[in-house]
């Protein structure tokens, strides 16, 4: 394994470096590289067999970006390469990104592989349906992996347009048995089906129109292909239980308004699928405090209403529930902030602390702080299987 994926980070090394002697018009190259060390730490002993307390990791993650034409064509490369001490799930490699791209007056032309982000909500992202997550490597959801596509972007003065072709889905990795945040029954990616039988090679679309008025950002969406998150059935018999990956159709709409010191955030995706529909929303409010008494502190106020009619079959477990965060942005020379937040939820008794927090060390090192707190988990939602998975993850990054 340990092998497979040296061989496989140094071939994309191997890629980065030819993009830099494709164009005798390139300008000189820009390369980077963020160097991790990280140790994840359970409270708790785990709940299935071969779990431990303790994780140690190293990750790097390579960048190299080129331009030519007076940037009017850009090549853009990023790697991924994770080895952790136990989980053989969570060591693996990706492509992040591996893209060129074309720009003209008031176009854009991307072909290649790319992560693409949507969405305002702070705790939940429901729009953002182009990558799939990389469960191994955030609970939150946050990280993605790298998506093929075609992507084309029209710029004009009644708004956007971006219009995606995605040829190839990617399956979701999730933890091994040694891993944690995991369910009982291992969720194993080549055993999990995808409807139809084309499998990973059916073509996903996908277009997106955003623009502004007044106050007001906005963007209209709209997905047609595989779905990215897994979907279960009968899962009150975990001896016969059935996951997919279904056909969907997804409609999603997302608008911020700025109101002062006030972010009104509001998400809403109606999905239909032959295996299950679903209808969700989350809305709320950012007020933020800033340079308190002339400090430089900015303390942001975060509250949010989370809804997925699907109850104990959401992935996220945030079918009826409310969030509640408070930001504190120093603005000093470090780039120090913390995020403290809660989610309750309130037709059940299930309660996430989590606290997130990050600062640049001197001009090259960075240290980053997460913490998760699962309490009186409820159940009658999917977030049982991981009620004895509170944890705490210290990071300390370099960047080259």
């Amino acid at each position: 394994m340990i092998r497979k994926l040296f061989k496989n980070f140094f071939l994309l090394t191997a890629l980065l470096s030819a993009g830099t002697s494709f164009s005798q018009e390139k300008e000189k190259p820009e390369y980077s590289a963020e160097i991790e060390v990280d140790n994840l730490y359970f409270f708790e002993e785990g709940l299935y067999g071969g779990q431990h307390r303790n994780y140690l990791s190293f990750s790097i993650t390579p960048d190299v970006f080129i331009e030519w034409k007076d940037g009017k064509q850009s090549l853009k490369v990023t790697g991924f390469l994770r080895v952790d001490q136990f989980d053989k799930n969570r060591t693996h490699t990706d492509i992040r990104e591996l893209y060129w791209q074309t720009v003209s007056d008031n176009w854009e032309l991307s072909i290649g592989v790319k992560k693409i982000f949507w969405g305002v909500t702070e705790s939940v992202h429901l729009v953002d349906i182009i990558n799939q997550t990389d469960y191994v490597e955030s609970f939150d959801g946050e990280q993605k992996l790298g998506q093929t596509m075609v992507h084309w972007s029209y710029m004009a003065n009644f708004g956007t347009f971006d219009i995606f072709y995605l040829p190839y889905f990617r399956k979701a990795q999730f933890p091994g048995e040694q891993g944690r945040l995991r369910t009982p029954f291992l969720l194993k990616r080549d055993e999990i089906d995808i409807d139809p039988k084309s499998k990973e090679f059916y073509p996903s679309y996908a277009g997106r129109w955003s623009h502004y008025a007044g106050v007001f950002d906005f963007g209209v969406s709209y997905f047609h292909g595989i779905g990215r998150e897994p979907i279960f059935q009968n899962l009150d018999d975990l001896t016969n239980f059935s996951i997919s990956y279904p056909i969907i159709d997804q409609t999603g709409l997302d608008i911020q308004a700025t109101t002062g010191p006030i972010l009104w955030k509001f998400e809403t995706v109606i999905r239909k699928s032959a295996v299950q529909d679903l209808t969700a929303f989350a809305g709320g409010i950012e007020y933020t405090f800033g340079n308190i008494k002339n400090s430089g502190l900015d303390i942001g106020i975060v509250a949010e209403y989370l809804y997925d009619d699907r109850g104990k079959y959401a992935w996220s477990g945030l079918n009826n529930d409310l969030f509640s965060g408070v930001r504190f942005a120093f603005n000093d020379i470090s780039d120090t902030q913390f995020l403290i937040g809660g989610i309750v939820d309130l037709s059940r008794s299930t309660k996430l602390f989590s606290v997130e927090g990050s600062r640049r060390l001197g001009e090259s090192w960075k240290g980053t702080i997460e913490s998760r707190l699962l309490k009186t988990v409820s159940d009658e939602e999917f977030t049982y299987f991981l009620r004895g998975d509170s944890f705490l993850k210290f990071s300390l990054s370099k960047f080259l």
